[in-house]
């Protein structure tokens, strides 16, 4: 059984807050199993952004995974943010968890993987 979406958000904001990064929860989704995006906005017009594992990869039943989006190249805010709406629109359900950090840092080590 892997945590609740709530209590992931919660530990992530946390952690990415204990290492200087400011995390904002902008969009609030379901409280256990909600989809989690996370983007990672560079402050110069440009963000990256990660989004939940395909369900269909192995070990997700217990533990979140993420997917880098753009080949996890920065993309300018209106692509991203273009992108977030359409997922919202399919599940309404989700969470998107925004972090200021001008180098990209993303605090998702261990838990990327590669598709």
């Amino acid at each position: 059984m892997r945590l609740k979406s709530e209590i992931w958000v919660k530990a992530y904001v946390r952690r990415s807050a204990s290492a200087g990064r400011q995390a904002y929860v902008v969009r609030h989704g379901d409280d256990d199993a909600g989809a989690i995006y996370i983007r990672i906005n560079r402050l110069d017009g440009t963000s990256l952004l990660y989004g939940p594992a395909p369900a269909s990869l192995s070990g997700l039943e217990t533990d979140r995974r993420w997917v880098a989006h753009f080949k996890g190249e920065a993309r300018a805010d209106a692509e991203v943010d273009g992108m977030l709406e359409r997922e919202a629109r399919t599940d309404p359900d989700l969470w998107i968890v925004e972090v200021e950090a001008r180098d990209g840092a993303h605090g998702l080590e261990g838990w990327l993987t590669d598709l």
